[in-house]
């Protein structure tokens, strides 16, 4: 899962889009053009967004036309500079995510897993996660509905690895205890939904230190 930053937002760009499609991630992650949609936070025309890169207005067009032939960036409209008319670009969202699925049969599958306790089973929950949620966003935005969805995220510092285990324990047996009380296999109304909780330590340099 590669995710691409983009400061800022535009009115009517969205947050986050998911790239689905192994061609349209393929431009947004070639280094050039993942620079100029960091750049196309706001408006900008081919001259413009090509002085902040450091290219020729040519090749920030050649660049521009293959980011909006995949959808990654829309016409914003048109202004006057002398005696031309430059068309705007802006990128289409704020931030960019590769959803697994773009990597065809080699994308990654929790079912594949053989330690289910292991970090690879964890980052395989996530991306099946980014590949999931993300198409059901985009179901969701073609038939302007809401998609319904919870996040809980929070810290937690342990004193030691025995208490971590015994929370680890607590935590199962609440979950399994709010799963049953709540989960109803026969409702004919009823909708399936994904729990998945997950913890890993901070990417902090105190963790190299840490006991494990």
């Amino acid at each position: 899962m590669t995710r691409i930053i983009v400061n800022g937002q535009n009115p009517g760009v969205l947050d986050l889009e998911v790239i689905h499609d192994p061609a349209a991630a393929t431009v947004a992650l070639e280094p050039t053009r993942s620079r100029l949609l960091a750049e196309l936070n706001q408006p900008e025309s081919a001259a413009s967004v090509a002085a902040k890169v450091g290219l020729t207005r040519q090749k920030a067009s050649y660049h521009l036309n293959a980011l909006q032939t995949h959808r990654l960036v829309r016409e914003a409209g048109q202004r006057k500079w002398g005696g031309l008319t430059e068309r705007l670009f802006v990128a289409s969202a704020a931030s960019y995510v590769v959803a697994p699925g773009a990597m065809g049969l080699a994308s990654t599958d929790p079912s594949r897993a053989a330690d289910r306790l292991s970090a690879s089973y964890l980052i395989a929950l996530a991306a099946r996660v980014v590949q999931e949620v993300g198409d059901l966003v985009r179901r969701a935005r073609e038939a302007e509905k809401h998609l319904p969805t919870l996040s809980i995220d929070t810290e937690i510092r342990f004193r030691s690895a025995a208490e971590r285990a015994e929370f680890t324990a607590d935590l199962t047996r609440s979950v399994t205890a709010l799963v049953a009380r709540y989960h109803d296999a026969s409702s004919p109304g009823g909708r399936s939904h994904r729990l998945i909780v997950v913890a890993h330590p901070n990417p902090t340099k105190s963790n190299v230190k840490e006991q494990p």
